[in-house]
């Protein structure tokens, strides 16, 4: 399956058309889309117009960049012109937009074919989706923007656009064996996207690649912005890596563990080099503390909608808006201040390391009666640190291991340089999803 990069290069040669690998993505999902359920809906006649035109401004001299002519999806809580946004809501389900998203006008203008809409956790929470992990259907995409990384597994899209409170790029990114980017908090315009939290919600892109990414978030990224991909090329230094341990080791399953130290050991050999790194105190209560803020700000959005129809709201979307609803105001008053503590701490912990490597997920997908525990992501989101997670092996019977790396805030180009060196270190090729029953 293509690259966005690799695309990019023949759409710009004439060696391929927009309309021809439009085509091959349309093919892809309906192939696979009866048994992976990765779309709310698809609109191929609009996206045959589109790229139409950008065939056409190609014949004429006008290449966009990278993107042009690139099929692209969009997880279901972010504002298309003239598509519904349900978020995973009978409600909501005819709902339509009057006008794009910032991110989506961003991907207009770059050239993107914008394909449909991809399956959401209802209300970018916890309920499990219609989506199966393409890896093995009987386990969980992960959630929420689970649509977003089925769809790019499987090649229905060359990327797709996904969000993250707690772990809800990262995790996905993991159990689907693709590459999920959470740039620093504030870096993309939440503009037109349906709030979780407002202090914690990620726009960001899930790909094949991470120079995939990078070039995606060139294009997602508030302006002023540098040049991602400056760092990228032979001439990149191998990276000086973080291992923090503790919290991590003591959640992880002891398999993940062991691939852990298998990744670590083929990229010391690379010529990366490796320093313990303490956590701070404060991390100790991140993962409860990260619990309160996704509750009060999620019921401090949805809290009169729920009262009006609660039967809109599926069982773990309605127990963590309850518990937002009875928390105390001193108590969200005391995690906004351990946030803001945590996330200097962190960044100061960072000072003398590219990133941090740790594994993305505690296992492999479970079963699809959940998501999956974000408790290795939701961190990152808590305190806004840029995270990425980029597929690492598989397991014996088949399913995608990953691990994440974290950079420091604003420093995404370092962080991106670095996993592109872990990239092309760990030499992974994951292959095409087999779509098992079993």
């Amino acid at each position: 399956m293509l690259t966005i990069h690799a695309a990019a290069e023949q759409i710009r040669d004439g060696l391929l058309s927009p309309v021809e690998l439009l085509e091959t993505c349309l093919r892809r999902i309906d192939e696979q889309e009866p048994k992976v359920r990765a779309w709310v809906f698809v609109d191929p006649e609009r996206a045959r117009a589109e790229a139409e035109a950008l065939t056409v401004e190609l014949r004429n001299g006008h290449w966009r960049g990278p993107l042009h002519g690139v099929p692209v999806g969009i997880k279901d809580i972010i504002d298309v012109f003239d598509w519904p946004t349900a978020a995973g809501s009978k409600r909501w389900a005819n709902s339509v937009a009057r006008q794009d998203a910032v991110v989506v006008r961003r991907l207009r203008s770059a050239g993107a074919v914008l394909v449909g809409k991809t399956v959401t956790t209802q209300y970018a929470s916890f309920d499990p989706p219609p989506t199966r992990n393409p890896w093995r259907l009987d386990r969980t995409p992960g959630g929420s923007s689970s649509g977003s990384a089925a769809a790019v597994a499987c090649g229905m899209c060359l990327a797709a656009l996904g969000s993250q409170t707690g772990g809800s790029i990262c995790r996905p990114a993991a159990f689907c064996g693709v590459v999920g980017f959470k740039p620093t908090y504030g870096r993309v315009s939440c503009d037109g996207l349906l709030p979780l939290a407002h202090s914690m919600d990620h726009p960001g892109p899930l790909t094949r690649c991470v120079r995939d990414a990078a070039l995606l978030l060139q294009v997602l990224a508030d302006a002023p912005a540098p040049d991602f991909t400056a760092q990228f090329g032979p001439e990149c230094k191998p990276p000086r890596l973080g291992r923090p341990r503790g919290f991590f080791a003591a959640r992880a399953e002891p398999a993940t563990l062991a691939h852990l130290e298998s990744v670590v050991a083929t990229l010391r050999n690379e010529g990366a080099a490796f320093a313990e790194t303490g956590l701070p105190a404060a991390f100790a209560e991140v993962e409860s503390r990260h619990g309160i803020v996704m509750a009060v700000e999620s019921a401090l959005y949805h809290e009169y909608r729920l009262q009006r129809h609660p039967e809109d709201y599926g069982p773990n979307i309605t127990r963590l808006l309850k518990s937002g609803l009875a928390c105390a105001a001193p108590e969200y008053a005391r995690t906004k201040e351990h946030q803001k503590r945590l996330s200097f701490e962190m960044n100061r912990a960072l000072a003398d390391v590219d990133a941090l490597l740790i594994p993305a997920t505690t296992g492999p997908a479970p079963d699809a009666a959940t998501t999956g525990d974000p408790v290795f992501n939701s961190p990152w989101s808590y305190t806004g640190l840029p995270s990425i997670v980029l597929p690492s092996g598989r397991t014996a019977d088949g399913l995608p291991l990953a691990v994440q790396l974290i950079g420091r805030h604003d420093d995404e180009a370092t962080l991106l340089a670095a996993a592109a060196w872990c990239e092309a270190a760990l030499k992974v090729d994951l292959g095409e999803p087999r779509l098992l029953e079993t």
